[in-house]
């Protein structure tokens, strides 16, 4: 028998995470899935939820949406940049990934790939990605102090993330409410579905 590695989703769909195709999940699914995967290994210095990936992709799409003018293919390309941790329901600290192999990089890339199709989102220009991942990056500094607790000098010393520290939060003025707060998971699933499907 071929591996399997099967997942029952809220709609009750299912998805095979090792044979993954664009047509396995609804966009509730998705919303729901980001919205219970946590960043920072769960912990978060606020009481309630942590902080979710779901959040976080708003976040990068609203900082780069306050930076530059994009278009409604590269804002769902910003939104779903970590869309496949909600399949999964697992993001890995980055310094933790080369331990996990060359087999966790190929399920991720699977499903990656899958998203991508699915949302016909364009391929990273070399400019874009830089662009990308100087406000992923600005964002990780900042939830390292806001949200996890880590001060600006271990994000620099310790984590070895060069960003400065902002301390602006880019969804404050999309959303309201009180910055760095991480959502509770309803919250922050109803408000990607939306940015979601407005896109």
């Amino acid at each position: 028998m071929a591996a399997r590695a099967w997942v029952r989703l809220p709609s009750g769909r299912r998805l095979d995470l090792l044979s993954p195709t664009p047509f396995d999940w609804t966009e509730e699914d998705l919303a729901i899935g980001l919205s219970r995967t946590f960043r920072w290994g769960g912990h978060s210095v606020w009481p309630g939820a942590p902080l979710s990936v779901a959040q976080h992709s708003l976040a990068v799409l609203a900082l780069r949406q306050a930076r530059a003018r994009l278009s409604l293919a590269q804002a769902r390309r910003e939104l779903l940049h970590d869309a496949e941790e909600g399949l999964i329901n697992f993001d890995c600290i980055s310094p933790l990934k080369p331990f996990l192999g060359a087999g966790f990089a190929e399920l991720q890339a699977r499903l990656q790939g899958v998203v991508a199709l699915r949302y016909a989102l364009p391929a990273w220009t070399t400019e874009e990605k830089r662009a990308h991942k100087a406000c992923d990056i600005a964002l990780a500094a900042a939830e390292a102090v806001h949200v996890a607790g880590w001060t600006p000098e271990e994000v620099r010393g310790t984590l070895g993330i060069r960003a400065k520290v902002m301390q602006e939060d880019p969804l404050v003025a999309v959303f309201g409410g009180e910055p760095w707060r991480p959502w509770a998971p309803e919250l922050a699933a109803e408000r990607f579905l939306r940015s979601l499907t407005g896109l």
